[in-house]
C-alpha cells in the first residue's frame, strides 16, 4: 500500500514540473540560459536605444533642428519699391510699378508636358523650350524656376482665373520711365531685379533701392506657406531721388542736339546746360539715344547709351584758347588791346609749319580779335608768352585732367600730359587745343569760372545738400575781361550764329580734327563745339555743344554747333525768366541762322514741354500745392483738344493696365490717381466727360 502510494507522489511530483535537480518550479537550465541571453541583448538594445536618443536629442539637437526647419521652413526676401528720381519740377522721370510674375516647383509637378502646354500659350513662350527649362531644373533638384517675370495684366488676369494651386505668382517691382528717351543718359537702366546698370540709377543704387527684408515662411508637404514671422529687420523703402535738371530744358537740349548731328552728318554730340552759380546741371543730352523702358537686345547698339558728355574725351580745339588767353591775363603783361603777331596766317614753330584757317590771313591782331577771329598762329604766339609751366598750371586750375566728381558712371578725367612730357612744339598744340583731350563736361565746368566770376564750381545732378565748394581760379577783373572778349565772338568773330534774340551773349567756336587711332594722322572729320554764357553782364546759363564725326565745308563749331547754343541758352533764360538785356530787335541781313531754332521742323520754344503751374487758375494753384513727389505732366500737346472753358475730355482707361494709363494720362497732361492693381475696371469721371479745373481722374483697378 505504501509503495504504490510512493509511485503515485512521484508521478505526481513529475508532472508538477519538478526537476531531477534545482528548485521545485524553476525552468530547465537551457531554457534559462536562453531566458538570460535575450534579456541581455534587450538591455543592451535599449542602452543603445537611450544612447541614440541622448546624443539626437542633446549632442546633435541644434543640427537636426535646422536641418528641419530647411525642410518646412524658408526664407522669402522682401523687396521694398524703389525710390523714384523726380526733376527740379516735381516730375517724376522714373519709378518703380507693381507688376506679377510667374514660378513653379519643378519638383512637384506631377506632369511638366501639360504644365507647358498649359503656361506657354498665355505667357507667350515656347512650349518646348519651356518644358526643356522645367525638366532641367527637376534633375538639378531645384524647387524654384521662373516661368516669366514681369507679365501684362492680361497674363496675370487669364493666370488667376485658373486657380491651379501649382502656378505661383507674386509681385515684383517693373521700373517705368513715363517720359520714355528723355534724360535717358542721366537715368540710365535697371536689371530684372530693379538694380541700377547704367547712369544715376547705378550710381545712386544703394539710395534708391533701400534696404531688403526677410520673412521666414512655414509650408506644408507641397511647399506652401502657411504662416509667417519677420526675420531680422524690416524692409526700408528706397529714397526718392531728386535731380537739378529741368525737363523742359531737357526736352529742347535733345531735340537741339539731334537737329545738329543730322543736319551735319555726325557720328554723335552732346551738349551739358548748368547754371555758373550753384553748378546745377539743367540739362544734358547725348545723341543718339535710347528708351530706358526697353531692354537692351543682342543686336542693339551699346553706344547709344553711353554718356558721351561725361564719359568720351577729345581734342577741344578752339574754344581752349579761353584757357590760354585767361592765363595771359593772369601771368603776363598782355592786355585785350595788345597787337599780337600773327605771321600772315602761319608760324614755323622747331621746324613744324602751323597754319590759321585758309580764309584767314592777317599780319597782327589784337588779343581781342585773335580770341574773336580764333587764330591759331596768334593763340600760339600768345601761349608762347605765358610759357608751358604757367599754361599747364592754369590747365589743372580750371578743372582739366581731374574727373568733376559728378554721379555717373564711367565719368573721364580727360588726359592733360604734365611739361615733362611735352615735345618742343607742344605748347603751340596745346594753346589751340591740341595734345590735350577734354569732355564736354569739364567745358561746361570752365566756361562757368569766366561766367561766375573766376571760381570753379563743381557740377552736381542731385539736388539739395550743403552748398557747392567754390575755389578761386582767376581774379573777378580777369573773368570780366574774358566775358567782353568772348561777347565779341558772337558780335564780330565767329560765333554770330550763337547770337540770342533779347539777350547778349559770349563764346568760343572750335574746330579740331579728328586723329585716326590706326595711324594716327588727322582725318578729314572734327569736332565741332562751342561753349557760351548769357547774359554777359550776369550769366545765368553756361551752355556748351559739341558735334563729333563733321566733315565738308559747314563743319566748323560756327556752323555745326552755336545754332544749338542759341536755341538751347534762349530756352534757359525764358524757362528761368531772366529779363532781356537788349532790344529783341529782328537779326541783321545774312545772320538769320544767328537766332534759327535747332529744333524739328514744327517745334518751336513756346511748344516745348511747359509746367502746369500758371497762377491764373484754380487748376495751377491745386498743381502748385501738390507735394513734390506728384507726377505732374509737363507738357500739353497740341493735339489735346481743350475747352478754354471747361477742360479736356477724358479717355477711356477701363482694360487697360496701369502702365498704359500712365503713358496716355502723362502724353495729354492729365492727372491721374490710382487704387488697386490689375486691369483698369471703374473711373471717374467717366470716359468723354470734361475734367474740371483742380480735378483728378480717379482709376480703380482690379483682378
Amino acid at each position: 500500500m505504501r509503495s504504490g502510494r510512493t509511485v503515485n507522489s512521484g508521478a505526481e511530483r513529475t508532472e508538477a514540473g519538478w526537476s531531477g535537480s534545482g528548485e521545485p518550479g524553476s525552468p530547465p537550465p537551457e531554457t534559462q540560459r536562453r531566458i538570460r541571453l535575450l534579456a541581455r541583448i534587450t538591455l543592451g538594445w535599449a542602452v543603445v536605444l537611450v544612447l541614440r536618443l541622448i546624443y539626437l536629442q542633446v549632442i546633435e539637437h541644434d543640427e537636426y533642428s535646422r536641418a528641419a526647419q530647411q525642410q518646412q521652413e524658408r526664407l522669402v526676401r522682401i523687396q521694398p519699391p524703389r525710390g523714384a528720381i523726380i526733376d527740379r519740377l516735381g516730375l517724376r522721370l522714373a519709378m518703380s510699378l507693381p507688376v506679377d510674375s510667374v514660378y513653379v516647383n519643378p519638383l512637384l509637378l506631377k506632369d511638366p508636358e501639360i504644365a507647358s502646354g498649359i503656361l506657354a500659350p498665355i505667357l507667350n513662350l515656347d512650349q518646348k523650350e519651356l518644358l526643356e527649362r522645367i525638366r532641367m531644373s527637376a534633375a538639378e533638384h531645384r524647387g524654384f524656376l521662373w516661368v516669366k517675370r514681369k507679365i501684362t495684366g492680361e497674363e496675370s488676369l487669364r493666370l488667376h482665373q485658373l486657380k491651379l494651386d501649382w502656378i505661383g505668382i507674386t509681385t515684383e517691382g517693373q521700373r517705368f520711365y513715363p517720359y520714355k528717351a528723355l534724360a535717358a543718359h542721366i537715368l540710365g537702366g535697371v536689371d530684372p531685379d530693379e538694380q541700377g546698370i547704367d547712369g544715376i540709377e547705378s550710381k545712386m543704387n544703394e539710395a534708391l533701392a533701400g534696404a531688403a527684408g526677410y520673412v521666414r515662411v512655414s509650408t506644408d508637404v507641397q511647399q506652401r506657406g502657411f504662416a509667417s514671422t519677420p526675420a531680422g529687420a524690416p524692409a526700408e523703402a528706397g529714397a526718392d531721388l531728386h535731380l537739378t535738371i529741368d525737363s523742359r530744358l531737357q526736352y529742347v537740349a535733345e531735340q537741339a542736339i539731334q537737329k545738329a548731328v543730322i543736319d551735319h552728318h555726325c557720328q554723335n554730340g552732346s551738349i551739358v546746360a548748368l547754371d555758373p552759380q550753384t553748378g546745377d546741371i539743367l540739362a544734358l543730352a547725348n545723341y543718339p539715344t535710347f528708351d530706358p523702358n526697353l531692354p537692351l537686345g543682342p543686336g542693339d547698339d551699346k553706344t547709344a547709351r553711353f554718356d558721351l558728355a561725361a564719359s568720351v574725351p577729345f581734342e577741344p580745339g578752339s574754344v581752349f584758347k579761353v584757357v590760354t588767353l585767361s592765363a595771359a591775363l593772369e601771368t603776363t603783361s598782355l592786355r585785350p588791346e595788345s597787337m599780337i603777331n600773327c605771321g600772315n596766317g602761319s608760324i614755323n614753330l622747331y621746324g613744324r609749319v602751323i597754319h590759321d584757317d585758309v580764309h584767314d590771313h592777317y599780319s597782327s591782331l589784337s588779343m581781342a580779335d585773335v580770341l574773336a577771329h580764333s587764330s591759331n598762329v596768334g593763340a600760339i604766339n600768345i601761349g608762347l608768352k605765358v610759357g608751358k609751366d604757367n599754361l599747364y598750371a592754369y590747365v589743372r586750375k580750371f578743372g582739366f585732367g581731374t574727373r568733376t566728381g559728378l554721379p555717373v558712371p564711367g565719368e573721364s578725367p580727360g588726359q592733360v600730359w604734365p611739361p615733362q612730357r611735352w615735345s618742343p612744339t607742344s605748347i603751340g598744340s596745346v594753346a589751340m587745343g591740341h595734345e590735350i583731350s577734354v569732355t564736354v563736361l569739364q567745358l561746361a565746368q570752365a566756361c562757368s569760372i569766366i561766367a561766375n566770376g573766376g571760381f570753379l564750381v563743381h557740377p552736381r545732378l542731385v539736388a539739395g545738400g550743403p552748398p557747392p565748394d567754390r575755389r578761386a581760379v582767376l581774379r573777378p577783373e580777369t573773368a570780366i575781361t574774358m566775358r567782353q572778349m568772348m561777347e565779341g565772338v558772337v558780335l564780330h568773330g565767329t560765333g554770330k550764329l550763337a547770337r540770342l534774340a533779347g539777350y547778349t551773349s559770349g563764346g568760343k567756336t572750335g574746330t579740331a580734327q579728328i586723329v585716326d587711332p590706326v595711324t594716327h594722322r588727322y582725318t578729314h572729320f572734327h569736332n565741332s563745339s562751342f561753349m557760351g554764357f548769357a547774359p554777359v553782364v550776369n550769366p545765368r546759363i553756361v551752355v556748351v555743344v559739341s558735334a563729333h564725326g563733321a566733315t565738308g565745308a559747314e563743319s566748323y563749331g560756327a556752323q555745326v554747333s552755336a545754332p544749338a547754343f542759341a536755341a538751347v541758352a534762349t530756352a534757359a533764360l525764358r524757362f528761368l525768366q531772366v529779363p532781356p538785356d537788349v532790344p529783341e530787335a529782328a537779326p541783321a541781313a545774312g545772320q538769320e541762322r544767328a537766332d534759327a531754332s535747332p529744333l524739328p521742323s514744327g517745334d518751336s520754344v513756346s511748344s516745348v514741354p511747359q509746367p502746369l503751374v500758371p497762377a491764373q487758375s484754380a487748376a495751377a494753384n491745386s498743381f502748385a500745392a501738390a507735394p513734390a513727389g506728384d507726377q505732374r505732366p509737363f507738357f500739353q500737346p497740341a493735339s489735346l483738344s481743350v475747352n478754354q472753358a471747361t477742360g479736356p475730355r477724358v479717355p477711356d482707361f477701363r482694360g487697360k493696365t496701369m502702365r498704359e494709363v500712365l503713358e496716355i494720362s502723362a502724353s495729354q497732361g492729365l492727372p491721374v490717381e490710382f487704387d488697386g492693381a490689375g486691369l483698369a475696371r471703374d473711373q471717374a469721371p467717366a470716359p468723354g466727360e470734361v475734367l474740371a479745373s483742380g480735378q483728378q481722374v480717379r482709376v480703380r483697378f482690379g483682378r
